[in-house]
């Protein structure tokens, strides 16, 4: 038999259902947006508040950088998603969110001068959003290893 057949799954926690739906929420909220930027462009943009300076960082990244941006969203929607699963492959997924941000982190901050462009208030969304994945991840791993998540 195999290892998951041989040890019962664990009861889902309450809690496993409240993280995956807030999970499910952050995350989507990031889905949303990157969507509505490629398919509204700057008139999305512009009424999320955003300044011509700031427009033009968001649209004028190499590809690259979009492809980063792209494996962060949607891979963090989908470790959200296999969370509400309870798949072992939520932490997988929930790391290559991390390496997506982490790329696309390297850009803003190291490459460009998108830091400076997207101001305190981009700083503090992204420090959030940082957080939040390595939370997610660690909470997935955690629940794993409970054998919660198979």
């Amino acid at each position: 038999m195999t290892e998951s057949m041989d040890k019962p799954r664990e009861a889902a926690p309450w809690h496993l259902w409240l993280v995956g739906a807030v999970a499910v929420l952050w995350n989507g909220y990031g889905a949303f947006g990157y969507l509505l930027t490629h398919l509204q462009g700057e008139a999305f943009l512009r009424s999320a508040g955003m300044t011509e300076a700031q427009i033009a960082f968001t649209t004028g990244g190499p590809a690259w950088m979009t492809a980063a941006w792209a494996i962060g969203v949607w891979a963090a929607l989908a470790g959200s998603l296999l969370l509400l699963l309870r798949s072992k492959w939520a932490f997988h997924a929930f790391l290559l969110s991390i390496a997506g941000f982490v790329g696309s982190m390297i850009y803003t901050h190291l490459l460009s001068t998108g830091g400076e462009v997207m101001g305190p208030s981009g700083a503090a969304i992204n420090v959030m959003v940082g957080v939040s994945l390595i939370l997610f991840a660690l909470y997935a791993r955690r629940m794993t290893a409970r054998g919660v998540l198979r």
